[in-house]
């Protein structure tokens, strides 16, 4: 009994930390005021000045720049990332187990380094500055990720069954788009979702490497740039809001793809089995 009584109280503890920022954010978001206080009621204010506020077009560019350099990084870096790692998974051991510690290298590194670095390779190798270097950047920090996100389905992937799809006339490469492929997209969703959401996140790779003459700012730098002049204004709280509702509704998308996937794959075993 006692056990239990701990086991609960120490899970809603764990949530408590995690979740109540978060609910705070959205709480507040209706408040219209920046103080943590609801003294003009229950409003809809900061969400109005989003578009109605001074600094409405400045932030839709950079709100623009942002969702333009997540999707093409985080495309490219899950196509990268799944021919990666289906040509990691067809090593021999020794070699594999080589790359994958590598492939761990930039997801382990700290992030000022790797911006650092970045910032010193496109100066070296004389890159223009503005969105080449911030779409390279953002695909070579987000690729790992998506490697191991793919990896793990391939490990369990049954390999006869792309060996009998060359048995039975397929190319290597019709049979990697036509039976590998759809074995291992849900692995896919969810190396492009974590892509996705790194690259809009991403803040000190994109503020060294955007380039101090080219005006590009994302949703991070703009917000820097705005909040260290004049404090967190009322409607950032209902961006932030939105960016929660929309980073939630992903998520909870992906895994009932991932989910009615898998039943699918268990009702069609079942059935193969009887």
């Amino acid at each position: 009994m006692v056990k239990k009584i701990f086991e609960k109280s120490y899970l809603f503890i764990l949530l408590a930390i995690l979740y109540a920022p978060i609910v705070f954010i959205i709480v507040y978001s209706f408040s219209g005021s920046s103080n943590f206080n609801f003294d003009n009621g229950f409003t809809f204010e900061s969400y109005k000045q989003i578009v109605t506020s001074d600094k409405a077009e400045a932030l839709g560019l950079a709100i623009g720049n942002t969702f333009l350099i997540a999707i093409v990084s985080s495309v490219i870096a899950t196509i990268m990332g799944t021919c990666a790692a289906i040509g990691i998974h067809a090593l021999g051991k020794k070699f594999r187990h080589a790359v994958e510690t590598v492939n761990q290298f930039p997801i382990i590194n700290s992030e000022i380094v790797m911006a650092v670095s970045f910032m010193i390779f496109f100066v070296t190798c004389r890159f223009a500055e503005g969105y080449v270097r911030l779409i390279i950047a953002h695909i070579a920090f987000t690729t790992p990720y998506v490697v191991l996100s793919v990896l793990p389905k391939l490990e369990s992937m049954d390999p006869n069954v792309y060996e009998a799809a060359l048995d039975l006339g397929a190319t290597p490469a019709y049979a990697m788009v036509k039976v590998m492929i759809p074995m291992i997209t849900p692995g896919i969703i969810s190396g492009f979702a974590m892509a996705f959401t790194l690259s809009l996140d991403d803040f000190i790779i994109t503020q060294i490497n955007k380039g101090a003459g080219t005006g590009i700012d994302t949703l991070s730098t703009f917000i820097y740039s705005d909040a260290r002049v004049q404090g967190l204004e009322p409607f950032w709280y209902a961006i932030f809001s939105i960016i929660i509702v929309v980073v939630l509704a992903a998520v909870l998308i992906v895994n009932l793809i991932n989910s009615t996937r898998a039943k699918k794959a268990k009702t069609l075993s079942f059935k193969g089995g009887k």
